[in-house]
C-alpha cells in the first residue's frame, strides 16, 4: 500500500514538472514566479493564503488548459479576503494570552480561479521565495505551518495534490462540499464553510411563502449538487410542490454536443416563472458565459451567494438579473474589521502588490511612474483610504466568506496554541519548529474554532451547520451599478421567515410578485382533481356535490355536511337546515284550508237544502236517505284534508289517513248504492220482475256497511301491521328538514287506494249503463260525470305523488281529495239545487209524470 502511495505521489510530481516546464517554454504569455507575484510578511511561522483577486481569460490547445494576463479584469470585492487574514494575523500578534513569543506571519498568492495556477502556488509556498523548485524549501527553516484557500472545491483538490504530499493542513474558505470529506483522498483538508444540510428547507419555505409551487431547477454536474437536488426534490414532495423540470449544468459546454446548449430553450420554454440554480461561480462559469445568449427573460431567478452574478462582465446579462433572489448564510460581523478598513492606504503596506493594483483601480490613478497604467491615470493623492471606497467595490456587508477566513486564521492559531503547550520542551530545546504542520493535524480536527468559545468541537461536521440564511435581492441600476438588498431571513430550524417584500425590486417583466403554479389554487367549494400522468400541481377544479362542501383552498376532498345541515350555495359552508311543514301559516296552506272550509260549509248549505225541500219531488225521487249521507261524508272528505295540514303528530299521522280511507269509502259506497237502485229501479218496472224487494233503503244501506267494513279491515290490518309514524325527512330536500308522516307501508296505502278505485270504476261504469234511461231517473246521468272526474283526479295523482317531495306530496293528497270531491258534489248536487232553488216550477210531480209518460 505505501508502494502505491509513493507511486501515485511521483507520478503526480512528474506532471507538474513537465506542465512547468512545457509551459515556461511554449507561451510568451505567462504567469512568471517571483516575489512581485506574491505579498509575504516574516513571522516565527507563516501561514499561506490562496485567494482570488484576478480573472483570466481561458486559451485551449492540444496540451493542456493554460490561463494568460494578456486579458483580464479585476475581481475587486474579492480583495476583502486578502485583507480579513492580514487582520485576523494583526490581532492574533497583538493577543498576548495567544501564541506568546512567536509572530505569525503570511504569504499571499493569487489563484485566479484557475486549477494550474493553484497547483503552481502550492510549489512556490512550499519551495520559499526563490524559483519554484520541488522537494526545496529556500529560507523557510521549518515556518510554514497551513494554507488558508480554496475557494471553490476545485481548486482546493487541486492545491491538495500538492500540499498533501507533504502533509501541509490545508484549511478552505469555501462553501461546503460533500467531496472534501473523503479522508482517504484528502486527508489533509479541513473545511470551515457552512454546510448547507438545510438550505433545500429554506427554500421551500421562501417558495411557500410566495406561492411558487412549480419551479424550475438546474445545478451543477457534481457531486454537491446531485445532493442537493435528493434533498430538495424530497421536501418538494413534502409540501406538494413540483419540479417543472430539472437540468444538470455542465461545468464545461460542449460546442459539438447539442445535449448541453438544448438546456436554454427548455428553460425559456417552460411554464415556469421561477427557476432556482444551485451551483458556485465555477462550476457555472460556461452556464454565465452561454447566458449573454440566452437571455432568460420572463424568468425569476433564486440562487445563492456561491453563484457569484455580480461577476458577470455583460451590462445586459447582468440587467436581466435583476430581481434575482438570493440565499446567503446570515451576515456575521467581524469585530473591528470596518475600522481596519478605514486605516488602509497606499502607504502604510507599500510592499503589497495586491493593494497597488486594487488602489489604482479604485482610484483611477497610479501610486509611482512605474505603474503599467500611467499612460492613462495620472498620479494619486494622498490622504485616500479604504473608508471612501464605496461597497460596490469592497463588500463590507455581505461578509460570509470573510468571516470563514477570520474564523480558520482562529482555528489555525488555537490549534498551534495547544500544540506548542503540548510539546514545549522540545520546542524550546530545539528553538525550531521541526515538522510543524505535520503535527498540526491532530489538533485542528478538535480546536475551539472562534476566540471565546468555551464548547470543545471536533471534525468537519460539528463546524459547518447553517442554521439561518439572509435573503438577498440584487438589484442593477443604470449607472451601472449593482448592489444586493437584505429583503429577509429564514432559519429552517425554527420555522421562522421574515420578508420585507416592501424592499424586493422584482425583474422589469413582473410588475408585481411573479406567480409560478401549474394550475390556479381550487377555491372554497372545488376540489382538486389531478392530472392523469402529470404532477400533482397540475390538476382541474371540480364544483363539490350537492351535499359536500371544502372550507379551503385546494381541497383533495370535499367535505359531507352533517344530516342536519346542508352546503351554502357556495358550497364553503355548512348551514343549519331549515325546518318545515306545510303550515296553515304560508300561503299554499292557507288556500288548501280555506278550499277546505269553505267546500265543507257549501256541502253544509246543500244538505240544508236537501233536509228543508224533502218532501219535493225531485228530492224523493233521488233517494234523499242516500243523498244525504254521501252529502255528510262529502262533509267529513273536506273536512279530513285539515288533518294533512299542520304540524304532524304521531295521532294524526295515525288518523288522517284511516279517517280519509273510511269517510271517502263510504262517500264512493253511497254513490255506487244511488247507481244500483237506479238500474234496479228501472229493471222492477217490467212486468213479473223479482227486483222489487231489492228496493228498499235497507239494500243501500248494506251495500254501504259492507264496502265500507272491507276498507275498515284494510286500515286495521294496514295499523297492525305497518301504521304510519312520524319522521324528519332529512333528504328530500337540501336545505330543509321535512316534518312529515310516513305511510309506513306503501303497498297498504296503494291497497286503500286502490278498493277506493275499485269502488268508484264499478260505479261508473253502472252509471254509464243506466245513462240513457228516462229523464225521471237521469241522476245516472251526473254519477257518470262525477265519477269520470273521480277517477282521472286520482289516476293523475299517482304519478304526480310518486314524483314530488317533501310537503309537495302532502299539497298534492289534499288537493287531489278535494278537487275529487268536489267533482262529486258540483256534478251530482248542482243540477238539483239549481233546480230546487231557482226552478220551483219545474220540482213538481205533474212535470215528473208527464216526462215519464213521454
Amino acid at each position: 500500500m505505501g508502494l502505491d502511495k509513493l507511486g501515485l505521489s511521483l507520478s503526480r510530481l512528474l506532471v507538474i514538472l513537465l506542465f512547468q516546464f512545457s509551459f515556461s517554454e511554449k507561451h510568451a504569455c505567462h504567469f512568471e514566479r517571483d516575489d512581485s507575484s506574491t505579498y509575504r510578511k516574516e513571522g516565527s511561522l507563516v501561514t499561506g493564503g490562496f485567494f482570488l483577486f484576478l480573472k483570466a481569460e481561458t486559451h485551449i490547445d492540444n496540451f493542456a488548459h493554460f490561463f494568460t494576463f494578456c486579458h483580464f479584469r479585476f475581481m475587486l470585492k474579492n480583495y476583502q479576503h486578502f485583507l480579513t487574514l492580514q487582520f485576523a494575523v494583526d490581532q492574533i500578534n497583538k493577543d498576548p494570552h495567544l501564541l506568546p513569543n512567536i509572530t505569525l506571519g503570511y504569504q499571499l498568492l493569487n489563484n485566479l480561479n484557475s486549477n494550474k495556477v493553484a497547483v503552481e502556488n502550492s510549489l512556490t509556498y512550499l519551495s520559499g521565495r526563490s524559483l519554484t523548485i520541488p522537494n526545496y524549501s529556500c529560507g523557510r527553516q521549518h515556518k510554514s505551518v497551513a494554507v488558508i484557500g480554496g475557494m471553490s472545491s476545485a481548486l482546493s483538490m487541486s492545491m491538495a495534490t500538492i500540499l498533501g504530499l507533504y502533509k501541509v493542513p490545508q484549511i478552505t474558505y469555501g462553501p461546503f462540499d460533500p467531496v472534501l470529506i473523503d479522508k482517504v483522498q484528502y486527508p489533509y483538508v479541513y473545511q470551515m464553510g457552512s454546510k448547507e444540510s438545510t438550505l433545500h428547507l429554506a427554500v421551500v419555505q421562501l417558495m411557500l411563502y410566495f406561492g411558487w409551487t412549480w419551479i424550475g431547477l438546474l445545478f451543477s454536474d457534481n457531486l454537491r449538487g446531485q445532493q442537493f437536488f435528493r434533498d430538495l426534490e424530497e421536501a418538494m414532495v413534502m409540501h406538494s410542490m413540483c419540479l417543472a423540470f430539472k437540468e444538470k449544468v455542465p461545468e464545461e459546454f460542449n460546442e459539438e454536443n447539442r445535449e448541453d446548449y438544448i438546456i436554454f430553450p427548455k428553460i425559456i420554454g417552460s411554464s415556469s416563472k421561477v427557476i432556482f440554480i444551485y451551483g458556485n461561480t465555477y462550476s457555472l462559469l460556461s452556464f454565465s458565459i452561454f447566458m449573454t445568449q440566452y437571455i432568460l427573460y420572463g424568468k425569476m431567478l433564486v440562487t445563492t451567494i456561491s453563484w457569484d452574478i455580480s461577476a458577470e462582465t455583460n451590462i445586459k446579462t447582468m440587467s436581466h438579473l435583476h430581481g434575482t433572489i438570493i440565499f446567503s448564510q446570515a451576515k456575521r460581523e467581524i469585530p473591528g474589521f470596518r475600522d481596519f478598513l478605514r486605516s488602509i492606504n497606499s502607504t502604510v503596506n507599500s510592499e503589497d502588490i495586491f493593494l497597488k493594483t486594487f488602489w489604482e483601480i479604485v482610484f483611477h490613478c497610479r501610486i509611482s511612474e512605474e505603474s503599467p497604467v500611467k499612460m492613462v491615470y495620472s498620479l494619486c493623492l494622498e490622504g485616500f483610504s479604504l473608508a471612501d471606497v464605496s461597497t460596490h467595490d469592497l463588500d463590507t456587508i455581505i461578509m460570509t466568506l470573510s468571516s470563514n477566513i477570520y474564523n480558520e486564521v482562529y482555528l489555525l492559531a488555537h490549534a498551534i496554541h495547544q500544540m506548542l503547550q503540548m510539546e514545549i520542551k522540545e520546542t524550546l530545546e530545539l528553538g525550531v519548529y521541526p515538522l510543524l504542520s505535520w503535527k498540526l493535524h491532530y489538533y485542528l480536527k478538535c480546536v475551539n474554532p472562534v476566540p471565546g468559545a468555551n464548547d470543545e468541537v471536533c471534525g468537519d461536521e460539528s463546524r459547518i451547520m447553517a442554521e439561518t440564511y439572509d435573503v438577498l435581492n440584487f438589484q442593477f441600476f443604470p449607472v451601472p451599478m449593482e448592489t444586493l438588498v437584505k429583503v429577509g431571513e429564514i432559519s429552517p430550524f425554527n420555522k421562522g421567515l421574515i420578508i420585507n417584500e416592501e424592499d424586493i425590486a422584482w425583474p422589469e417583466e413582473f410588475p408585481q410578485t411573479p406567480i409560478s403554479i401549474c394550475s390556479v389554487s381550487c377555491g372554497p367549494g372545488f376540489k382538486k382533481i389531478i392530472r392523469e400522468r402529470e404532477p400533482i400541481c397540475c390538476f382541474d377544479c371540480t364544483l363539490c356535490s350537492d351535499r359536500e362542501i371544502s372550507n379551503q383552498t385546494d381541497a383533495q376532498k370535499c367535505l359531507q355536511c352533517p344530516e342536519d345541515q346542508h352546503p351554502s350555495k357556495e358550497r364553503d359552508r355548512c348551514l343549519p337546515k331549515t325546518i318545515t311543514y306545510l303550515a296553515y301559516e304560508e300561503p299554499l296552506g292557507m288556500v288548501l284550508a280555506s278550499a277546505a272550509l269553505c267546500f265543507s260549509l257549501l256541502t253544509a248549505l246543500v244538505l240544508g237544502v236537501f233536509v228543508k225541500h224533502r218532501d219535493t219531488p225531485i228530492v224523493k225521487a233521488n233517494n234523499r236517505s242516500l243523498s244525504y249521507t254521501l252529502l255528510i261524508s262529502l262533509t267529513l272528505c273536506f273536512l279530513c284534508s285539515l288533518l294533512f295540514i299542520g304540524l304532524p303528530t304521531q295521532a294524526t299521522c295515525l288518523l288522517r289517513q284511516i279517517s280519509f280511507a273510511v269517510v271517502f269509502t263510504v262517500a264512493i259506497a253511497s254513490i255506487l248504492a244511488k247507481t244500483l237502485t237506479v238500474v234496479l229501479a228501472f229493471a222492477a218496472t217490467k212486468p213479473g220482475s223479482g227486483l222489487r224487494k231489492w228496493l228498499g233503503s235497507t239494500t243501500s244501506y248494506l251495500l254501504i256497511c259492507i264496502c265500507t267494513l272491507i276498507q275498515m279491515c284494510l286500515c286495521g290490518i294496514w295499523l297492525g301491521t305497518h301504521a304510519p309514524f312520524l319522521e324528519r325527512d332529512i333528504h328530500s330536500e337540501a336545505s330543509l328538514i321535512v316534518i312529515q308522516c310516513n305511510e309506513g307501508s306503501l303497498f297498504f296505502f296503494y291497497s286503500v287506494l286502490g278498493y277506493m278505485g275499485f269502488l268508484a270504476l264499478v260505479s261508473f261504469m253502472m252509471a254509464f249503463l243506466a245513462r240513457k234511461l228516462p229523464d225521471t231517473f237521469n241522476e245516472a246521468k251526473y254519477l257518470t260525470f262525477a265519477m269520470l272526474v273521480f277517477c282521472s283526479v286520482w289516476i293523475s295523482f299517482l304519478p304526480t305523488y310518486q314524483s314530488t317531495k317533501g310537503k309537495a306530496m302532502v299539497a298534492v293528497e289534499i288537493f287531489s281529495i278535494l278537487l275529487s270531491s268536489a267533482g262529486i258534489l258540483t256534478c251530482f248536487f248542482a243540477p238539483k239545487c239549481y233546480v230546487i232553488l231557482l226552478r220551483s216550477d219545474r220540482n213538481t210531480l205533474e212535470i215528473l209524470k208527464n216526462k215519464v209518460s213521454l
